[in-house]
């Protein structure tokens, strides 16, 4: 699926229908062949439409959500706090959705902006270690009573953010203290990358191959090998939580 600024249509089905009352979740990517993997994919599945755009390739954000049920925000390999205009402006958009109360879903990169835009610090480790590869992962309280979680997570970061004042943390880690956190009752942020598929792994460990020396990289081969041996558990925690997520485009209907 390219990032060519078009809705990409969802399939007809129970629940949720784009079609009939559900509007198209903008999908806010940062490269030219933006792709929404496993997120995309479910909600397509579940009749939920998506408008794709690339900001940082001159794709205009809406000046109003009223055209969409909620936005979700990917990663990158830039940094939030790069003095880069498209990033300063995306950070800023933030408040159109959350000012309009719509869902918001930020994976790595955007979970980080989302923390910027709400006040929190995104920072590299004191130590300089990094996350990348499949980490374990351990949800608090709150996180646990929001769906089942697995034991690891497939990261590719080397900052973490702080929790922003008001938000609720949902899971943390070893090494970066924050690894998810709501705010209010529609906004989530994920440190980590659910949206990984076995495909995009084998791409990022070759094209980023150099970051695999950093302290707390996994090595490629086991990377591959992580995958397949937690990617499924973390596929399951990925629809489970698109179901919660998603419920709240449409609070009276409940996806399948």
């Amino acid at each position: 699926m390219k990032a060519d600024n078009e809705v990409v249509k969802g399939s007809s089905a129970p629940g949720i229908d784009g079609r009939d009352g559900c509007l198209p979740v903008l999908m806010i990517g940062h490269h030219a062949a933006a792709n929404p993997s496993h997120v995309g994919r479910w909600l397509l599945d579940n009749g939920i439409d998506l408008d794709i755009r690339v900001p940082r390739l001159g794709d205009p954000l809406p000046e109003t959500m009223e055209g969409h049920s909620g936005v979700v925000i990917f990663g990158g390999h830039m940094s939030a706090t790069e003095p880069v205009d498209y990033m300063k402006r995306e950070i800023e958009w933030l408040g159109v959705p959350l000012e309009e109360e719509k869902p918001i879903f930020g994976i790595c990169l955007g979970a980080q902006m989302l923390a910027m835009h709400l006040g929190g610090e995104v920072r590299f480790h004191p130590e300089g270690h990094v996350e990348i590869g499949y980490h374990e992962i351990r949800p608090t309280e709150e996180g646990g009573r929001l769906v089942k979680w697995p034991s690891h997570m497939f990261h590719w970061h080397r900052e973490g953010h702080s929790l922003p004042s008001e938000a609720v943390q949902l899971a943390r880690s070893e090494t970066f203290e924050n690894q998810a956190f709501r705010y209010g009752k529609r906004s989530f942020g994920v440190q980590f990358h659910p949206e990984a598929s076995l495909i995009m792994i084998s791409r990022w460990t070759t094209k980023a191959a150099q970051r695999l020396a950093l302290p707390g990289a996994k090595p490629r081969l086991q990377q591959i090998d992580d995958h397949v041996e937690h990617g499924p558990e973390v596929q399951r925690w990925l629809a489970d939580f698109l179901r919660h997520w998603s419920g709240l485009l449409t609070p009276e209907r409940t996806p399948r």
